[in-house]
């Protein structure tokens, strides 16, 4: 090798000596064979070399390479022996404190939804994430030329599949394969394409669905009065709007009353006689109710989160706030 690789090799053993951990060493590794490393550029000499040079400048170059490996890989080997040799346990030393993670704010609220629905008979229900437009769309009353279909602003995955803009196609799916009575709640993560401080392209639903011989409006008004007495205390004023889903009819919003003010937290209805006939339900021997609410939203009220981000940035420090809770 010329004067000038000999120079390079000697400074690298040099600094490789003085390294004394594998992080020292990795920086060396970096300094000298990284991407704008000392001993890289000079490759770059190979494009201005007359091509009868190519070949000798081409094997000194490679030999430069592989001298630094072999030192580098040398001094790991050396390193990592001695580690194996001075990390004996001892057990006269105090212990290390163990930092416990904890659930997320999203979990701890799913889990006492559905803990409190669980108390009133419903049994939970999972389902596809990837769904077709029947089971998400037209069993649920909503046909292809139903203004609906944009306010869901849905991910389609081909022309007949798509990423569930609801819960409900568990619903679907589990009027067709049970028989009444049915009471099911279907938490889970649907998909939508919309994103700011209180929207997310994915976030999470549950949904209570209740099918059964003579169920009506009361019914469904009095089981979302004690959910909600239960889940943000039993002086939380409620109320009940008349609003649209094409899949109940009467369908209603409820408000609580929060901070002083009214706030949106849920839809709600009679389940359609459509959606009853297309998964083969007798309409006229049964009725159903059926509600809907957004888990994240729950928790943002729940635990004062005002940016709906935040969820899911993973901030350890956000996180720890939760730790001990269920």
């Amino acid at each position: 090798m010329s004067q000038h690789y000999n120079s390079l090799i000697s400074e690298l053993r040099k600094t490789v000596d003085d390294c004394e951990s594998q992080h020292d060493l990795m920086n060396v590794k970096s300094k000298y064979l990284g991407k704008k490393g000392l001993i890289t550029i000079e490759f770059e000499s190979l494009r201005a070399a007359q091509d009868d040079e190519k070949k000798e400048l081409g094997r000194l170059l490679n030999d430069l390479k592989n001298t630094a490996l072999e030192i580098i890989n040398e001094k790991q080997n050396s390193l990592i022996n001695n580690l194996s040799l001075d990390n004996k346990i001892d057990v006269t030393l105090p212990g290390k404190n163990i930092s416990i993670g904890s659930r997320h704010p999203v979990s701890i609220v799913i889990n006492e939804i559905t803990e409190i629905l669980s108390h009133y008979g419903f049994t939970q229900e999972t389902g596809l994430e990837i769904e077709d437009e029947f089971h998400n769309f037209e069993a649920l009353n909503i046909p292809s030329t139903h203004p609906a279909r944009d306010m869901h602003d849905t991910f389609y995955v081909d022309n007949n599949k798509l990423l569930r803009t609801h819960t409900s196609s568990v619903q679907i799916r589990s009027m067709k394969n049970s028989k009444p009575p049915i009471k099911i709640m279907t938490p889970g993560k649907v998909y939508r394409c919309d994103s700011d401080p209180t929207h997310s392209p994915m976030f999470h639903q549950i949904e209570g669905l209740h099918i059964d011989s003579n169920i009506n409006f009361c019914h469904l008004k009095g089981v979302l009065k004690d959910f909600i007495d239960e889940f943000f205390g039993r002086k939380t004023e409620i109320r009940f709007r008349p609003s649209y889903f094409p899949f109940t009819e009467p369908s209603a919003e409820l408000d609580i009353k929060f901070n002083g003010r009214w706030l949106e937290v849920l839809g709600c209805g009679m389940v359609h006689p459509n959606v009853l006939r297309n998964v083969g339900i007798n309409s006229k021997n049964y009725s159903g109710y059926a509600f809907g609410l957004g888990i994240e939203r729950f928790a943002m009220l729940k635990f004062g989160i005002k940016d709906l981000r935040m969820f899911y940035e993973n901030d350890l420090s956000f996180l720890a706030q939760f730790e001990g809770l269920k």
